[in-house]
């Protein structure tokens, strides 16, 4: 019997207060995040870390101490090896793995029990649906170098990214539709006050320092690109309100100029026109501090000081039916191919522009 071993990626969170701080350490430690020599970027970390851990911990404590991520991702890991082992039927043991990037399991600790699984090859699957340097690659180049530590000598493909998979695409539609065609956002807004006209839908994403995408960092044009792809499989509905769509950034932090415009911005702008929002975290997968705490309680305490007549913010995907199948089709295409580094597609999706794409010939 074959077997098959996927690793998913994700970016970890403090599992108690203790942690904060050294996971903030790992991340601003990442010459992904921060690209300065070792020599400087270490007491930096350190420093950063250090100042944030205070402001970290009042945020981790409104989810109990710690962050839910792992447990969510658990939840995504266990449903994929369910949709595989049907997919790929009795002739493939399939077991599916978690490394996050900074926090346990990391990718030392993951590659490990990988080795001691033996298997005939190996799916590396980023749960970033948009490929950027500093989220995807970190991890691939991660678990690369903890991978050789390991003595994996596998065949290994990987998927970097499904910015427009069909089910990633779809489970996010489908969220939305329940949102739009609910009685929340037909009712009274959280000021008592009946919204100015349709809705504006904030398609919400992490931002990045403009200098990274500068430097031809795919994820902004991806994210454009997903929020085009849920945009048209909205249109194929006739049941639906009309909307007014934005394409926004969350989570700045630091001196450095962010690409834009800004959630905090738009929400701002909102309260100002009186109109009712929806707003969807359109590159998070799964529940943690970036949905939980930021788009629910700070951007949600932002709108009511704006006067935002209705704040809504629709589910991540989490372990969506169509998501998760969507998942299991990108490992069973990688397996496929003969290349060992591409997209759902297969083929670069990118612009020229874009030349940190890892399907660029000159990025390795």
């Amino acid at each position: 019997m074959k077997k098959l071993a996927v690793v998913l990626f994700n970016l970890g969170g403090p599992d108690e207060p203790d942690a904060v701080r050294p996971f903030l350490f790992n991340l601003f430690n990442d010459p992904a995040i921060i690209s300065l020599p070792t020599i400087v970027r270490w007491p930096l970390a350190k420093l950063i870390s250090g100042k944030r851990a205070p402001v970290a911990r009042e945020i981790y404590a409104n989810l109990g101490g710690g962050s839910p991520l792992l447990p969510n991702t658990r939840a995504q890991a266990d449903a994929l090896q369910l949709e595989l082992g049907e997919t790929l039927g009795a002739g493939t043991e399939v077991e599916v793995f978690i490394a996050m990037r900074y926090w346990h399991p990391m990718s030392d600790e993951t590659a490990r029990v990988v080795a001691a699984f033996e298997p005939d090859e190996i799916v590396l699957l980023p749960l970033y649906p948009q490929y950027s340097t500093t989220t995807s690659g970190s991890s691939i180049k991660e678990w690369r170098r903890a991978a050789g530590k390991a003595g994996l000598a596998v065949p290994t493909k990987t998927v970097c990214c499904y910015p427009c998979d069909d089910g990633f695409v779809a489970e996010v539609a489908r969220l939305i539709g329940n949102v739009l065609t609910g009685d929340a956002l037909t009712g009274q807004g959280r000021n008592g006050e009946s919204g100015n006209g349709e809705a504006r839908i904030l398609f919400s994403a992490h931002g990045l320092p403009k200098k990274v995408v500068d430097a031809g960092d795919p994820y902004q044009w991806q994210v454009e690109q997903t929020v085009a792809a849920v945009l048209e499989k909205l249109a194929g509905r006739g049941d639906l309100p009309g909307f007014d769509p934005i394409v926004c950034y969350q989570s700045r932090v630091g001196p450095l100029e962010w690409i834009g415009p800004s959630t905090e911005d738009e929400i701002e702008r909102a309260g100002k026109d009186g109109k009712p929002l929806v707003v969807v975290p359109i590159a998070f997968v799964s529940e943690h501090s970036e949905t939980l705490v930021e788009l629910d309680i700070e951007y949600g305490e932002l709108a009511e000081k704006c006067g935002v007549p209705t704040y809504l913010r629709v589910k991540t995907v989490d372990a969506g039916r169509h998501f998760v199948r969507g998942l299991a089709n990108a490992v069973v295409g990688a397996l496929r191919r003969d290349s060992d580094l591409s997209s759902n597609a297969g083929t670069r999706l990118c612009p020229s522009r874009c030349g940190r794409c890892p399907m660029a010939k000159d990025v390795a």
